[in-house]
């Protein structure tokens, strides 16, 4: 693959989103980790190009390459950030007991999904003590707009031209992982708008169902959504209306932590 013109000849710009993309595909790689030709190959740059990116990053502590394995983490100062960052902006912060309680009483798989642009990210997941489990969706996948119950949740807490126009972008993206997903995708967002809550019934994976209800920020942009997993006779009509009035509960609580931020007090950080 090409390579790009390089950064230098192009402006710092160029340069900062492409050390950027990085920092995001390293930190994608979880425990494993990611070795510098898959970096290149995800990222689209020449290998040159992004051992110069990785080795400013790993200069400001943000990267590290484990010295056994030569595959590249974050480093400590993107740790240090992410926690100063996660009492202000971090959902995640303020799901997780909520996300505990739901995997408590229902048994079933809880997902914390946020919006990512087109898509959206599965922040956390947590497993209740049902013994059979859906894995459609794990902690740190990236999906198009609309594919799964959390997101479909999202998508249907947009404004409503706004949420079809996205819908519009990603069908392609859609049609690309199951034939005739858009256009079902386009029926369960009807279905979400008018109930409150998604459903999806086993859109990608046959038998992995989900149900999913929005988290909004105080002005009423989705912030992310709560959602739970489980087979396909887990989610009967009944049971379907219960986990939604669950879902609904521990969303507004997560929304009052997150109203309550904009009321405290501004720290001087000058």
């Amino acid at each position: 693959m090409t390579d790009a013109p390089a950064p230098e000849t192009t402006g710092g710009a160029q340069a900062v989103a492409r050390a950027l993309s990085l920092l995001s595909l390293v930190g994608r790689g979880g425990d494993a980790g990611l070795a510098l030709g898959q970096l290149a190959a995800a990222s689209g740059l020449a290998r040159p190009t992004v051992r110069r990116l990785l080795l400013a990053l790993a200069a400001a502590r943000m990267v590290e390459q484990d010295r056994q394995t030569r595959r590249y983490h974050l480093g400590p100062e993107a740790y240090l950030l992410g926690s100063f960052a996660a009492e202000r902006h971090g959902i995640l912060h303020h799901a997780r007991d909520p996300m505990l309680r739901l995997a408590r009483e229902t048994g079933d798989t809880l997902l914390l999904t946020v919006p990512q642009g087109d898509h959206t990210l599965c922040l956390e997941r947590i497993e209740g003590d049902f013994p059979i489990r859906t894995h459609a969706l794990m902690r740190g996948d990236r999906k198009p707009a609309g594919v799964g119950a959390g997101a479909l949740a999202i998508l249907a807490a947009l404004p409503v031209a706004e949420g079809d126009a996205l819908l519009r972008r990603v069908a392609p993206l859609a049609e690309a992982l199951a034939p005739g997903l858009a256009a079902a995708l386009a029926e369960d967002l009807a279905g979400a708008r008018a109930a409150g809550h998604a459903l999806n019934p086993g859109r990608v994976v046959p038998g992995s169902w989900g149900l999913g209800v929005a988290i909004l920020w105080p002005d009423g942009r989705p912030a992310g959504a709560l959602s739970i997993a489980a087979i396909e006779n887990r989610m009967g009509a009944a049971r379907q209306a219960e986990l939604a009035a669950l879902l609904h509960r521990e969303a507004r609580r997560v929304e009052a932590r997150l109203a309550a931020l904009d009321t405290q007090p501004k720290r001087n950080i000058a």
